[in-house]
């Protein structure tokens, strides 16, 4: 059983391993039925076998949709709720004086010289300050004014090129008040593409930190001839000579303060109605220059409907921890159903997440274990590290603590797979590790690439909670499906959410139809109301990516392969664009090749690439450095981690341990690699090589091993 395969391997004496077995078979027996009395287990293993969604018809290539909204798909919030500012006045009516936005101060910064003579900036940081729904509303009414004293009008764009910050979710809802358009871009964006963006909204504003002002604006910003205000939102900027003439930075203190003063007078303001543009989001795209989705009131009030319907007595209880960008469409829809519920958000970043955060001078606290949230959004990419981490430290462990561990990893994960909770497990072994997210997390909630089943598990055992897996695009503004808590199934993505159906379309040169059994098989498409108006001046774009049916509902077409299982969930298989047909004709997925090695401790990261007019597969990986460097002591090489990653002695190794786990993993023989390239560097979304949501970069991967692409397919490198 794939439970069996993902069981951590121990070293213990099969005397001394019945006997353990057969004291857990004891405990097991006597504490089932006071579990099954009082634990309300019973009804959540009835609910992860009940069917999730069902086709409207009987038709081949009928859409699915959640058994909670067979007969009309959910648009709406509350009641009369179309836009999203009428959405952030009820929860402050509501909500009024609870905490909403919460920041820590920072009490010291400090250089850290490292024994490399590299310097790493240090942070101690103290308590979070909490501005609540009030304070957050009337600071959003005021900028909002204010930036209209600035010339800023209705359903015209204005930019934000900045950090996941409260300022950050002030000044989107002002712009949701005014029916300003929001035009966002990712903070790690290279300059060509911030470029690219800012000169097709034709932006006169935008909004940022010092530091993006002082590092990537400061490059740019003679190539952005319509740029006339830059408002800073943490303070006055030092001020640099090379301004150009015609652009005045402003603080954002000091437009809120504009905005007080100003008289309105009888003057009526702007509403937005529910078809007008909120949000112009511009996605990294692993392919290509950025295009800008146009996201309407009305797709992203559907979207975090269907989105909190999955969320089990969300509510003022709750905290949420923004880290993750708010430029991208998981984390804001993740605050704005946080913000709409009465749930408190406390920022953070990737650097000073953890105590072990790179940021985080040691011995202080991370940002988890100082807020000790409830809720938390994660890329897969943040889990296998936390993952990899973890296992890397139970191998460091002692030989009795090693296999304890294993040993109630190996049981709870059999507990687990039969819908069982094993409390004493998590508060005896487990405990330390849940800390390491602050010890209180209920729901993890995972999106933007798809999560590893032997990750999945782990976070599960490990963190004590159930991995709510999604999957939406920016173009149907996140949302798409979400898994149930109580579904602890590994490598699905659940039912569709209330607010949209499914369907699969045949795609025959990849060879798969909705008529294929035991599951159909086909092209993903999403209708409903959060599927967005499309590209921003890209007509072209939009008209192949969406298709409006006979009944006038529109539809997405997402590339992505997906089956639908018995019970309405849907499991994503393949992606158009990953299908490459070697010189022989055979199909390659190189997702599913990557997905398959991409989990060994050897490996950090992994690009597979194939071409048409050669017969085999080839890749690079970003090798892990303690893995990598124990591998060569193991074999006797010694050198720099650069001649190491240089050696083809090391790659022939490298590649004996991919073979290994691509046999294991049942790939046929075609699919595995036969030539690598190590690369010393990782690729970060600073490189330009990963999307923010650390999704590959194909055509920039392609471009940048080129000379490497040559050497391997046995090309003449000059």
């Amino acid at each position: 059983s794939q439970a069996a395969k993902m069981k951590l391997k121990h070293n213990i004496n099969p005397v001394l391993l019945q006997l353990i077995n057969f004291i857990i078979l004891v405990y097991s027996f006597v504490t089932y039925i006071p579990w099954y009395i009082f634990s309300g287990s019973r009804q959540a293993i009835a609910k992860a076998r009940q069917v999730k969604a069902k086709p409207v018809n009987n038709k081949p290539g009928g859409a699915y949709r959640s058994v909670n909204s067979l007969h009309c798909l959910a648009s709406v919030l509350y009641p009369g709720c179309d836009t999203l500012d009428k959405v952030f006045k009820y929860a402050k009516t509501k909500f009024k004086d609870k905490k909403l936005l919460g920041t820590r101060e920072i009490l010291k910064e400090e250089d850290e010289i490292q024994p490399s003579g590299k310097v790493f900036k240090k942070v101690i940081l103290g308590k979070y300050t909490w501005l609540s729904y009030e304070d957050v509303y009337i600071k959003a009414v005021n900028f909002g004014k204010g930036l209209a004293v600035l010339g800023q009008q209705p359903k015209a764009n204005i930019a934000i090129f900045c950090e996941t910050r409260a300022e950050w979710m002030i000044s989107a809802q002002a712009c949701f008040m005014c029916n300003y358009q929001l035009v966002t871009l990712y903070a790690t964006l290279g300059g060509p593409a911030i470029v690219h963006g800012l000169n097709e909204t034709e932006v006169t504003t935008i909004i940022t930190s010092k530091e993006l002002m002082q590092t990537k604006l400061k490059e740019i910003i003679s190539q952005v001839p319509l740029l006339r205000h830059i408002i800073t939102v943490d303070g006055k900027p030092t001020t640099w000579a090379e301004f150009p003439k015609g652009v005045i930075v402003h603080t954002m203190a000091s437009v809120q303060a504009m905005g007080a003063k100003a008289d309105t007078g009888n003057k009526q303001q702007a509403r937005p109605v529910p078809s007008d543009i909120a949000v112009i989001m511009y996605t990294s795209g692993s392919t290509g220059v950025p295009k800008g989705v146009m996201i309407s009131h009305c797709n992203i009030i559907a979207g975090i409907t269907g989105m909190a319907e999955r969320i089990p007595n969300l509510g003022e209880k709750d905290i949420y921890i923004g880290y993750l960008p708010l430029a991208h469409v998981l984390e804001l829809s993740a605050e704005l159903v946080c913000l709409s519920h009465g749930c408190r958000i406390g920022y953070s970043s990737p650097q000073t997440l953890a105590d072990q955060s790179s940021k985080i001078k040691k011995g202080s606290k991370g940002d988890v274990t100082t807020l000790k949230p409830t809720l938390m959004a994660a890329v897969p990419e943040i889990m296998d590290r936390i993952y990899k981490n973890v296992m890397n430290k139970v191998n460091e462990m002692t030989s009795f603590q090693r296999n304890l561990f294993i040993l109630a990893y190996n049981y709870k994960m059999e507990q687990i797979s039969k819908g069982y909770t094993t409390p004493l497990c998590d508060s005896l072994i487990f405990r330390k590790v849940r800390m390491l997210l602050g010890g209180k997390i209920r729901v993890l909630l995972c999106g933007g690439a798809p999560l590893s089943a032997a990750t999945q598990r782990f976070m599960n055992i490990c963190f004590c909670c159930p991995v709510g897996q999604g999957y939406g695009l920016t173009e149907s503004a996140g949302a798409g499906t979400i898994t149930e808590v109580w579904d602890y199934t590994t490598g699905r993505v659940g039912a569709p959410l209330v607010c949209c159906e499914i369907k699969l379309m045949n795609w025959e040169e990849g060879g798969y139809y909705n008529t294929d059994k035991p599951y159909p098989r086909g092209e993903i498409l999403i209708g409903g109301q959060n599927v967005t108006a499309g590209y921003y001046k890209n007509e072209v774009r939009t008209k192949k990516d969406f298709t409006v049916d006979e009944n006038g509902q529109r539809w997405l077409h997402t590339g992505d392969i997906g089956e639908f299982h018995q019970d309405g969930c849907l499991k994503i298989i393949d992606r158009k664009k990953d299908l490459v047909k070697l010189q022989a004709g055979e199909y390659v997925s190189l997702g599913k090749v990557e997905a398959a090695l991409k989990n060994l401790p050897l490996v950090d990261n992994i690009c597979v690439y194939a071409s048409s007019f050669h017969s085999y597969v080839i890749g690079f990986v970003v090798p892990n450095q303690k893995e990598l460097a124990e591998l060569a002591r193991k074999k006797g090489f010694r050198g720099t981690w650069e001649e190491i990653c240089d050696s083809p002695e090391m790659e022939k190794e490298v590649l004996k341990v991919l073979a290994d786990a691509a046999m294991a993993a049942n790939l046929e023989k075609f699919e595995i690699p036969v030539k690598i390239r190590l690369s010393p560097d990782p690729w970060t979304p600073e490189t330009g090589l990963v999307t923010d949501a650390f999704k590959l970069k194909r055509k920039e991967l392609t471009a940048y091993y080129q000379m490497d692409i040559d050497r391997m397919y046995g090309k003449n490198v000059k």
